[in-house]
């Protein structure tokens, strides 16, 4: 456990330049562009972010892609004839690669409720489900050598027929992350901390960040619940006092990434006291940018980079390096 915490404190202190604030686009920039393609994280490097931040699924054919929901859902996605698809599925665990990418991504349902959260995404019809090799490469052409990448594993204990198990989701994720030669700029996040686990086993290099969400529509924390929750890799935070600072420190993360409404002051003192940096999610307001950058956070995960650039240049922070226009 000791050697799990010095790794962890060791990969914090590595993990940024002394001080520097970590601006992360939201599945590139949802507010934006569509989510998690490559043109929203081309709209993200050309604002200028610290992070791209992402997320995993993996094929029938064990392709990585990058994607939030592991079921198709009508409210993003067209299928071969323009549709929006008229109920949820199929996973994209049961489509190869090439099946995958008949589906469109590239605009939101108008008369899904979605649509209303993110009136100023652009469409852009004919996008596809990026594979992972795919946003590393437009960062590479970008010309962009600074700019991260924080990629979640979408792996959910109660629904295994959903990925892969998690040691062989995250040993093909950190094989293409070493392959790609970005080892040194990724972190890897999850609520599932089983993945996180195993990160730890066979790539301690990497930065872990540990996701919580304590809400109505996902708790994988289970404060003051019996025993340990699916989601935290057999821990309990009960054993920690229901501290979960103390809980991501005993999993191992060098960064402790909550729902930004369950941070508190207090919890943030708890966590910088352990060593921990605090990057929260997902903040769209500007006034809530501010207050969270003035009680003292690492970084904020925003669907509009743009809005979190201004409000931390009104602040004094340093901001990331904007890259021209790509092509």
């Amino acid at each position: 456990m000791k050697a799990a915490i010095a790794a962890a404190l060791l990969a914090a202190a590595l993990w940024s330049p002394a001080g520097a604030f970590d601006l992360q686009g939201h599945r590139g920039a949802r507010g934006l562009a569509p989510e998690n393609t490559l043109p929203a994280f081309a709209v993200a490097l050309r604002l200028g972010v610290a992070t791209l931040e992402f997320d995993t699924l993996i094929t029938r054919d064990d392709r990585l892609v990058v994607g939030h929901d592991p079921v198709l859902l009508p409210k993003i996605v067209r299928d071969a004839e323009g549709r929006f698809l008229a109920a949820p599925g199929p996973a994209v665990r049961s489509l190869g690669f090439d099946e995958l990418r008949r589906f469109d991504v590239g605009r939101i349902n108008p008369a899904d409720r979605y649509a209303q959260q993110f009136p100023e995404q652009q469409p852009i019809d004919g996008t596809r489900m990026p594979a992972l090799e795919e946003v590393f490469a437009l960062a590479n052409r970008s010309g962009n050598r600074a700019v991260r990448f924080n990629i979640e594993t979408k792996s959910d204990p109660g629904r295994p027929d959903l990925a892969p198990p998690p040691e062989a989701f995250t040993d093909r994720l950190v094989a293409a992350i070493r392959a790609a030669g970005l080892a040194d700029r990724t972190t890897i996040q999850s609520f599932d901390w089983r993945t996180l686990k195993r990160v730890g086993e066979v790539a301690p290099e990497i930065p872990r960040v540990c996701l919580t969400a304590e809400q109505r529509w996902l708790d994988n924390v289970q404060i003051g619940r019996p025993g340990a929750s699916a989601w935290t890799a057999g821990l309990d935070v009960d054993d920690f006092g229901g501290s979960v600072p103390k809980l991501v420190q005993a999993a191992g993360c060098a960064i402790w990434s909550p729902a930004f409404p369950d941070l508190t002051a207090a919890r943030l003192a708890e966590a910088k006291s352990l060593g921990l940096k605090v990057v929260v999610w997902t903040v769209n307001d500007a006034a809530e940018m501010a207050r969270l950058i003035d009680l003292g956070v690492d970084g904020i995960i925003s669907d509009y980079p743009d809005r979190l650039r201004k409000v931390a240049g009104d602040k004094g922070l340093a901001l990331p390096a904007a890259t021209p226009l790509l092509q």
